[in-house]
Parts: structure tokens; C-alpha cells; sequence
């Protein structure tokens, strides 16, 4: 059977003290109640522990082993416990999350500071994704969570608002239109219009587009010849300008500037979780809920 640990732990107190009467009150209880608790101690391993006489109370070999070996046992114990409980509180296990590129700079290092900060039961890891791949791989199991930009489509996932961010054109700081805080979307649609690829981001191809589709003449689209095309060039020589979210002012490349466009809509940041989550998806939800409310991540 397994052993009575409340008994046990009374036990301990009473090797230490060898006094009923000191023992009790240290632990709180009447002394009847401890006698009666060693008493059942004793019964259920079968073997005395104490000897006991009015004058004193001495262990028995088998008390002095217990007294040696129980200390360790029950630290283990609590051990077990404790990770039980961070287990349940989803502060223990292996978070893996994917993440867009355009949220990688200042989003996902805020989340994953903030998820690692003071837990470390919890190992977090984070890569980067080519966003129409999240959503699925997080519906799979692939991953764990998934930060992504606009509503990305899939099934099997929830998705939450993480962060809005306000829509702009990054563009060379030389180019004429960098002299305004704001741009006029008309004003922008009279230059080549740098967009990001249609069959690697529908989502994103298509909003960013939607903003210039009233504009007359009708703007010029062009997509890098490869995603995420570092060199930029036709942007610093002011040739195009690349619609973006406002994330781009903190990853701003030597020569280029952002600005907001005027009246121009949101950008949503979304975190990606399972429809069925476990505790650690809700601690992820849980803390992304409070960092966005702390950083004003989200309109009140």
C-alpha cells in the first residue's frame, strides 16, 4: 500500500523533536491525534518505529532508516506534484510556433519573451513560415501555434486578434512623397506598386491590393522575382513603393522610410491555436491576451 505521506511527514517532525508533546505543537494537532497517526503508521508497515515511555521517546532501527530515506522520498513526491501542476498550467512541455516574416522583427520575440519569462519549465522554439503554410500546419499538429498577418483561410483552428497595425508604404527617404507624415492613396497609386506575390500570400497580395482598387489611373502591381527579395532596390532607388504594415518601421532597411496612407484600413496580426487546445495553448492565449492589452497592441 502506498504510505499515509501526512503521517509520514508527522513522523519526521516527531524524529526530530522526540517529544509528542513538542511535536504536536509544531505541527498544530493534539497530541492524541499524533499518537493515534504513529500508531496507524506503524500498523500499516508492519514494524514499530518508536519506543515510547513516559520519559522519552527513542527511534526503533526501522525508524532511524525511515527518518534517513522518507526526507528525499518526499521532496521527489513534491517534485512530482509541482510538474503535475505546471503540466496542467501549461507552464511545462515544448511550444513550437511558426510565424510570417513581417512579424517577425518585434511580434513573435515579444510573445516568446514574455511566454519564457519566469517559466523554465517551457522550452519555446519559433521559425519562420511561409504564411499560407501556418494555418495548416497548425490544424495538423505540426506546430503549436502560428502568427500570421489578415485572415488566413483552414480549418481546425481558432484564430485571435493579436494586433492591429495601421497600413503605410515603405519607399526610398529621398523619394518626394516621403516629405509628408501622410500619403494619399491616390497620390501613391501614381507609382509602380510593389507587391508581395500572389501565390505565396493570396491573403495579403489581395488587401494590399484591394486599397488602389478605386484609384484612377489604375495602379501599377509589381512582385519581386523572388519572396522576401532582400536587396530592394527598385524601392531605394525610388522607383516603386512597397504597401506594408506599420511592423515595417522597426525592420527599416539603410535608405528607406515608412509612411501611414490616409484612410487606409487596419492590419490584423492573428494568433493561430487548435480548435481543441490543452493547457498550453491556453497559457499561449492567456499571455498573448495580456501582452496585447499591456503593449496596446489592440483598440480598447
Amino acid at each position: 500500500m502506498a504510505p499515509d505521506t501526512v503521517s509520514l511527514r508527522y513522523f519526521l517532525v516527531l524524529a526530530e523533536e522526540l517529544n509528542f508533546t513538542r511535536a504536536a505543537a509544531r505541527i498544530g494537532i493534539a497530541q492524541p491525534a499524533l499518537s493515534a497517526r504513529m500508531r496507524r503508521l506503524e500498523a500499516e508497515l508492519g514494524t514499530a518505529l518508536l519506543i515510547r515511555n513516559t520519559r522519552s521517546v527513542v527511534l526503533t532501527a526501522a525508524g532511524a532508516a525511515l527518518a534517513e530515506s522518507a526526507p528525499p522520498a518526499l521532496a521527489a513526491l513534491d517534485r512530482a506534484w509541482d510538474t503535475a501542476r505546471s503540466a496542467a498550467a501549461g507552464e511545462l512541455g515544448t511550444l513550437r510556433i511558426g510565424y510570417s516574416l513581417s512579424t517577425g522583427a518585434e511580434t513573435v520575440p515579444a510573445l516568446v519573451d514574455r511566454l519564457m519569462r519566469g517559466n523554465s519549465g517551457l522550452e519555446v522554439g519559433a521559425v519562420p513560415m511561409a504564411t499560407p503554410e501556418i494555418t495548416p500546419a497548425v490544424a495538423d499538429g505540426r506546430i503549436d501555434a502560428g502568427i500570421t498577418r489578415g485572415e488566413q483561410p483552414g480549418r481546425g483552428v481558432r484564430r485571435f486578434p493579436l494586433r492591429r497595425q495601421r497600413i503605410g508604404v515603405q519607399l526610398a527617404r529621398h523619394h518626394p512623397l516621403a516629405e509628408h507624415p501622410e500619403i494619399e492613396i491616390a497620390d501613391a497609386a501614381a507609382y509602380p506598386l510593389r507587391l508581395p506575390d500572389r501565390t505565396a500570400n493570396p491573403v495579403i497580395h489581395d488587401q494590399l491590393s484591394a486599397l488602389f482598387r478605386d484609384a484612377r489611373p489604375h495602379p501599377r502591381f509589381r512582385t519581386p522575382a523572388v519572396s522576401f527579395d532582400m536587396s530592394q532596390r527598385d524601392l531605394r532607388d525610388g522607383v516603386t513603393l512597397a504597401p506594408s504594415g506599420e511592423a515595417a518601421v522597426t525592420t527599416q532597411p539603410a535608405g528607406l522610410t515608412w509612411r501611414p496612407l490616409r484612410g487606409a484600413p487596419g492590419l490584423t496580426i492573428h494568433l493561430v491555436l487548435p480548435r481543441e487546445q490543452s493547457p498550453l495553448h491556453r497559457r499561449v492565449r492567456a499571455v498573448a491576451k495580456t501582452l496585447a492589452h499591456e503593449l496596446h497592441w489592440l483598440p480598447d
